[in-house]
Order: C-alpha cells, then structure tokens, then sequence
C-alpha cells in the first residue's frame, strides 16, 4: 500500500493513506505509541475511514519521522509538540541542525570505542594500555574544567546558586535535550549568518530571545539586562569565541549583536 512518494499537489484523493497497523509496522512503533500521540494532539491522522478507523497520509509520516528524530535527540513529548507546531519552526534548518548534533555524537562515539578496543587489546596482550590512549573519547566535555574560576567569578550571585540548584538535578537525557535545543540555536543563527542577514532583523533577535528564555528555562533567571552582559562575554573570552567562532566566522560577534538588538528593544517596548 505504501508507495514511498509523497501525494501529487492538488490531489488529494490520489494521496496514499495508511491504517494505524501499517504505519506502526512501517515506522517500528506500537500501534499503542500511535493512539498515545493522536490522544495528546501530538500526531492526529489527516483522515478518518467511515468506521472510524485511522487513516495516515504522507505530511503524518513526514511528521511522525520528525516526532521519532527529536525523541531520539532527547526532547520531550511537550516540547516536541511546540516546536512543530510553532510558526517559526524552520525544518530544514532544524534538519541540518539534527544531523550535526548526531554526527558529533557518532563522532564522540567512535572515539569511546577506540577506547575500549585499545583496553581490550591490552588485556589480551596482558600488558598495560597507553596512556596516551587511555582517556580516548572521554576527555571532549569536562563540566569540572571550569568549575573553579565559575565559583569564583560568580559564586556568590543568586544566578550561579540557582543554576547549581537546578543542574544537579538534570539526568543525561536533560543533558541531551539541553545540548540539542542549544545547538539548533546555533544552526539556524549560522544560517542568518551565511544568508546576510543584519543581526538587528527580526529573525535574529528571535533567536536571541529564544536562546535567553533557553538559559532562562534550564540555568537561571535571565533577564533581557543580564543577556547583554553575557553577549559582552561572549566576544571578550577567547573561549567563548572559539566556541562561536567553529560554527561559522563572526558568529560571536554576529551573536552579540543580535543579542543587545533585542534586549534593547524588549527594555523599550511600551
């Protein structure tokens, strides 16, 4: 029944409809996970048989293998929901920034493999392992490193507290969802970038905005003031610029200027 192509434009009773059974079967999933997502409003079918049975057409597919991706990304069900369903949700820009988030992951992953495939070899050569290999693939993020100079600077502010409070809490499927949504972020911000868009334009202070209510919802409170001052961070810490700047060049700046843009006019708005 499924024929893989998408519906001819206009003709909508050529398009190619599926039963709840199938389309289980086709995307690996219970009929049950289907039911659970036509309940919640995540996945409603196009269609509906005179029996009342479900019927799925090829934008319910294209949906469906968009919900799959990001659960497998780590987001939850809610947030899933708002961003399909969010009028400034870009698919190609998110698709792009899905698929890099994944290759950093295969990429970090293979690495952690050497890593044990030097381990094993050493033990079956009973011999030790080289130091030089043996932190392969676990030495790409340490949340310590900064730790020290982080208590420092801003230890005794209600914003490093806070964040402290909540972030011990985080399991590794949060961790997951946080670098995911922070890195589509930063996607479609390298996108503006490269189409010449101005970082006054509206499309990227939204991205602005969402990137401060990001910190505002995971981290600590952030108000529009207090994301200026971390857009002054970013251009004057050559780490935070390196960090910027591997995605795309003047990014930092392009950043901070589409940040003081849209602090400036939100502190303005009547």
């Amino acid at each position: 029944m499924n024929t893989g192509k998408p519906p001819t434009a206009g003709d909508s009773s050529a398009e190619e409809l599926h039963t709840v059974g199938e389309v289980a079967h086709l995307a690996k999933v219970t009929v049950r996970t289907l039911h659970h997502y036509d309940r919640i409003g995540l996945l409603v079918p196009s269609r509906r048989a005179k029996n009342g049975y479900r019927l799925y057409g090829y934008a319910d597919l294209e949906r469906l293998r968009q919900i799959l991706l990001l659960r497998e990304l780590g987001f939850g069900l809610d947030g899933i929901g708002q961003m399909l369903d969010a009028g400034a949700f870009d698919q190609r820009r998110a698709l792009v920034a899905q698929r890099d988030l994944l290759r950093e992951r295969q990429r970090r992953t293979e690495r952690i493999i050497a890593g044990v495939e030097g381990a094993l070899e050493a033990m079956e050569e009973k011999r030790p392992m080289a130091k030089a290999r043996m932190f392969e693939g676990l030495q790409d993020f340490d949340h310590e490193q900064y730790e020290d100079e982080a208590r420092e600077r801003w230890g005794r502010t209600d914003a490093y507290k806070e964040s402290m409070r909540r972030t011990r809490r985080y399991s590794k499927d949060d961790w997951t969802r946080i670098k995911a949504e922070a890195e589509d972020v930063m996607a479609r911000l390298s996108a503006l970038l490269e189409e010449g868009a101005h970082a006054a334009s509206r499309a990227a202070r939204e991205l602005a905005e969402e990137h401060r209510c990001h910190i505002d919802r995971w981290f600590y409170p952030c108000s529009h003031a207090m994301h200026a001052g971390l857009a002054d961070m970013y251009t004057a810490d050559p780490r935070f610029m390196e960090h910027f700047e591997k995605r795309g060049e003047g990014l930092a700046a392009f950043f901070r200027e589409a940040i003081l843009a849209n602090s400036a006019r939100r502190r303005n708005a009547p």
